[in-house]
């Protein structure tokens, strides 16, 4: 996903300095739960933009949502006060976007979700994965699984910017544009 060109840079300066540091899967850890943070608490972002809250605040609102150490996570401090430095806190979501997609297309990994229409037992999921895993000759993936009703049955498989849509809705869709279409 493409986030913009300030986010852009900032994500791939911070994973520069943060393999210079040997620690670009702890700052990935981090972005990852910085993004999820945004995701679950949609307030965040307001907050973050507020030109009335406190940098101080601003920094320990975004060191709480990452669940950073001080102590322990030195390249997140310093990153953080180079966003405030330069007046882009505002863009630490997309920038950690960013950074989750350059790392793992660095390190070749694969962001699969399986979304079903009914929770499946664990053969089944674990028949799935290891499909995908064959399907990208054993590279490194983040999985995670969904159920979404609407689907009818069956499943549907993204795999980054793939998708493989073996569900019943989506099957009633073709069937019903084939239909319309003679």
């Amino acid at each position: 996903m493409n986030q913009g060109l300030i986010p852009n840079r900032y994500a791939k300066a911070l994973y520069k300095f943060a393999c210079d540091k040997g620690e670009s899967y702890r700052v990935y850890d981090l972005m990852k739960t910085l993004a999820a943070s945004f995701m679950e608490q949609p307030r965040l972002q307001a907050v973050i933009s507020n030109p009335y809250i406190a940098a101080d605040d601003k920094t320990r609102l975004l060191m709480t949502a990452a669940h950073a150490d001080e102590k322990k996570d030195t390249c997140y401090v310093d990153f953080l006060h180079l966003l405030l430095h330069n007046r882009r806190i505002e863009f630490a979501r997309d920038i950690a976007l960013a950074y989750l997609d350059i790392y793992r297309e660095a390190n070749n990994i694969y962001l699969v979700k399986l979304t079903t229409a009914a929770d499946l037992p664990e053969e089944e999921v674990k028949r799935l994965h290891d499909l995908v895993e064959r399907h990208l000759n054993g590279a490194a993936m983040e999985f995670s699984r969904t159920v979404d009703p609407e689907l009818i049955g069956g499943f549907v498989i993204d795999i980054n910017s793939e998708r493989l849509d073996a569900s019943v809705s989506n099957e009633l869709k073709q069937l019903r544009l084939k239909l319309l279409s003679n």
